[in-house]
């Protein structure tokens, strides 16, 4: 079996693939200065819920894009899984697409993932809109590549921001108001962090599409996805596990024919 780890700012995801079978998923909040041992204590646990052992995976890959992270998810794969893990964005490790940008150094390995997960998923050419600690648009062109991207503030990124700038405006959750004029403090930001990013959602779509010269159908992804997928008719389809489906999609491409 195939453990996969998705590696982020906020969340860190680890699931079990038996074949295309998902066996199981769990999130962890991310921390760089947890140990290896710490993780294997609390995925061991989790993993036997379902009666699932560490003897059960014989192959580990990884996406990360916090470095502090490496090297404990590193040693996990290797101490409690003795798997040598592929690791996204390494040399190496043939991912099957290009990054059509001035800098493909640059694009981080999540993104990469996407990419592919969302090709092998969807087709192309397509937008992949992921409601992460940043909201990133990645453009896919109809054969596969990674073409450019948008990144915009995460929603609870700018929440925090608000709350953090202005003294008198508290903490609130996301969700979609009953109505767009607040009458109060809170609903009124509700109303400007969800109607504004849902206005954000549908202009950077429609110049993405004006610009590429295409129809480009529109996938979301990641925490807040189906909030907002509900709200705006810019969003087509709605796919939570397109990035761990992109992490397995990888690790059968680095297999031997």
């Amino acid at each position: 079996m195939l453990l996969a780890i998705d590696s982020g700012n906020t969340n860190i995801v680890f699931a079990v693939y038996d074949g295309d079978e998902r066996r199981g998923e769990w999130r962890s909040s991310a921390d760089p200065s947890r140990t290896a041992d710490e993780y294997a204590v609390w995925l061991t646990q989790l993993m036997a819920l379902e009666g699932l052992t560490r003897d059960d995976i014989s192959d580990t890959i990884i996406a990360n894009v916090v470095p502090a992270a490496a090297y404990s998810l590193r040693a996990l794969c290797r101490d409690y899984f003795t798997s040598e893990p592929l690791v996204v964005g390494e040399p190496g490790v043939e991912l099957g697409v290009e990054a059509l940008v001035d800098h493909p150094e640059e694009v981080g390995a999540d993104r990469l993932v996407n990419t592919v997960g969302a090709y092998q998923r969807h087709g192309g050419p397509l937008i992949v809109i992921d409601f992460g600690t940043a909201t990133t648009f990645d453009i896919i062109d109809d054969e596969g590549n990674y073409y450019g991207g948008v990144i915009a503030p995460g929603i609870n990124l700018s929440l925090e921001a608000l709350h953090v700038a202005a003294a008198k405006l508290p903490r609130i959750a996301v969700k979609q108001p009953e109505r767009v004029i607040g009458k109060a403090t809170v609903p009124a930001m509700q109303s400007g962090v969800f109607w504004g990013y849902i206005g954000l959602i549908e202009s950077i779509v429609r110049r993405i599409a004006e610009e590429y010269g295409a129809e480009m159908k529109v996938v979301a992804t990641g925490g807040l996805a189906p909030l907002f997928a509900e709200a705006t008719e810019a969003i087509d389809q709605l796919d939570p596990e397109l990035t761990m489906r992109g992490l397995l999609e990888i690790y059968r491409r680095n297999q031997p024919s």
